[in-house]
């Protein structure tokens, strides 16, 4: 656990920054809405840190096998069981796999479907849901289970070229273990079921497709570029999504103005999404979820949860939309019946939703919800809703 302030110490004891750039993740840590809570690899917390090959294995295998060990307890099902295996990580790629780590590690059996997905960002969550839910229309009674994490240790820039940092100053340590199945005895110890995924990919446009992007700096050290494009492609690919995803979630009352405003206008109109009982929405970073909550009419009660998880635990990238849920779950507000609507956008651009149904009442007393441990989180939402998504570096206005 570390804090902003420890973050900043530590990347200036590496004195690879400048003052000036120092000074700009400092602001941007304030104006991206994290907290004194967040987790960094342990190597950064030495007197000489070393980033590698063997720390970026290290941090693999700390977050997966205990994401996993904790799944494999709650569930208890064995892991020679898992029919399919899917595992998303966006910028560390290492040899063998690291679907093939946990393969190794759990002895799993040799005739495993196993996936890695590599640098599909933070909707790599969502968009390995879909692979498994396609699988599973074709492998009849098995287990799959999707592994979503990042890799910080090996995603550090230490140059000064200022549109390179901010993942450094919102990307933080974590990761999820999540099991579907498919069998019909399964159903009562399950907690949600799928209805819909809809997904959209922009990569077709140059803008979208360059908008997050690794390449090396003039000095030749790598890290992840974003752009100011980077709004105008997010934009176009949730407003992209929520067209696809319309029919299937809203109202019949509101299907018909939707689809006459599109027929007879073709005028932008956003439809009242906040019929749905649970936004989810990825953290992103919280001028994005300001955005978002400003063009959807979400109450700050329905954005409470990616905010406070935002605060909590930054950016796990893809594994983000899980905290989040988990995060409803502690707070007794997932009811029987609910519908869930997790939304997740990441490099490309894209962007992916989620509908769940829940199958039943979320136990609240759940001893292996991340936020068992933490006293009621609170957040303050009275913050400038019109910040533009991508303006970082711009001072916070005083109180």
């Amino acid at each position: 656990m570390c804090t902003k302030e420890k973050s900043l110490e530590i990347a200036k004891s590496m004195g690879n920054y400048s003052e000036e750039m120092l000074d700009k993740m400092r602001m941007a840590m304030e104006k991206v809405g994290l907290g004194d809570s967040t987790y960094l690899p342990k190597t950064l917390l030495t007197n000489s840190p070393n980033l590698c090959l063997e720390t970026s294995l290290k941090e693999a295998q700390d977050v997966m096998f205990g994401s996993l060990d904790l799944l494999f307890e709650k569930t208890k099902i064995d892991p020679k069981d898992v029919g399919i295996l899917i595992v998303n990580c966006s910028v560390f790629d290492p040899v063998p796999s690291l679907s093939c780590m946990i393969v190794n590690h759990y002895k799993m059996n040799e005739n495993v479907l196993s996936y890695n997905l590599g640098g599909m960002g933070c909707t790599a969550g969502l968009l390995s849901l879909r692979l498994a839910n396609q699988l599973l229309q074709v492998h009849e009674s098995t287990y799959a289970l999707i592994l979503s994490t990042e890799n910080t240790s090996h995603s550090c820039y230490f140059g000064n070229d200022q549109s390179k940092i901010i993942p450094n100053c919102t990307f933080r340590v974590g990761g999820a273990a999540i099991l579907l199945s498919n069998h019909p005895s399964h159903r009562n110890s399950c907690k949600y079921e799928l209805l819909h995924d809809v997904h959209c990919h922009g990569a077709s446009s140059d803008r979208s497709y360059k908008s997050v992007f690794l390449e090396e700096d003039d000095h030749g050290l790598i890290g992840v570029s974003i752009t100011k494009d980077l709004l105008i492609a997010a934009t176009h690919a949730i407003e992209t999504n929520l067209t696809s995803l319309a029919p299937f979630i809203l109202p019949l009352s509101e299907k018909l103005i939707f689809f006459k405003n599109f027929i007879m206008t073709r005028k932008k109109y956003v439809p009242n999404f906040t019929k749905i009982d649970h936004f989810l929405p990825h953290v992103g970073g919280l001028p994005v979820l300001n955005q978002l909550q400003k063009k959807l009419g979400f109450s700050d009660l329905a954005m409470e949860a990616s905010k406070i998880s935002l605060r909590r635990f930054g950016n796990t990238s893809s594994s983000s939309i899980w905290y989040i849920l988990a995060y409803a779950e502690a707070k007794g507000r997932i009811k029987k019946g609910d519908k869930i609507w997790q939304m997740a956008f990441g490099s490309g651009f894209k962007c992916s939703s989620v509908i769940w149904r829940t199958i039943r009442n979320v136990d609240t007393n759940d001893m292996k919800n991340p936020w068992k441990e933490e006293s009621d989180a609170l957040i303050d939402l009275d913050l400038d809703i019109n910040a533009p998504a991508h303006d970082y570096f711009q001072p916070p206005k005083s109180t």
